[in-house]
């Protein structure tokens, strides 16, 4: 039975451990995986010079900025995860520690992100793209990895630093490169 317990919000409490099916680590890291090869094969099939293939390179730096953004957080924090415990007060503890906020959901979340701000006014069915953080988050509570603030911080950092890169002239990572690298390869073809 669910109820509130701690946290910066008072909503912090352990789900039951469920591992198995759409649940299970494996299923969370493939969508990390298939994500990130989705958006790096885009950019570079695509290229620069496409509305599509400009929200691909935002989405590829919002993915790099928000996985080192999770990373340094999650080292500042060392908040202990729900499985190391029932204490969702437990922050700058060890140096394992490092459940706040959760990076896989603010890995997804920043990469759907730029996706719906571009998309979502002229193909409304873009916003189902919103599903995937939800998903992750869940299945991270679920395998008890996070508590419930872990994911909404999640949600919010990928969301805010999307929402950046989308909202970005030109994309950083499309930039640096050698126009060779951004031209897409569906131009050879």
């Amino acid at each position: 039975m669910a109820f509130a317990g701690g946290g910066p919000l008072g909503i912090d409490h352990i789900l039951p451990l469920d591992e198995s099916g759409i649940w299970s680590r494996s299923s969370q890291s493939a969508v990390q995986n298939i994500s990130a090869v989705t958006v790096l094969g885009g950019a570079l099939w695509e290229g620069n010079d496409t509305r599509l293939g400009k929200t691909f390179w935002k989405a590829t730096d919002a993915m790099l900025f928000a996985d080192v953004s999770a990373v340094v957080a999650g080292s500042i924090f060392r908040r202990s995860r729900p499985i190391d415990g029932n204490n969702p007060d437990d922050w700058f503890g060890a140096s394992s520690h490092k459940s706040f906020p959760s990076g896989k959901v603010t890995h997804i979340s920043a990469i759907v992100t730029p996706f719906i701000v571009e998309y979502g006014h002229d193909y409304p069915a873009v916003w189902g793209l919103a599903a995937l953080p939800v998903y992750v988050g869940v299945a991270r509570m679920k395998s008890q990895a996070h508590w419930q603030t872990d994911v909404l911080a999640g949600m919010a950092l990928g969301g805010a630093i999307g929402y950046c890169m989308q909202t970005r002239e030109n994309s950083w990572t499309a930039t640096v490169l050698p126009r060779g690298m951004t031209v897409g390869f569906k131009r050879n073809f």
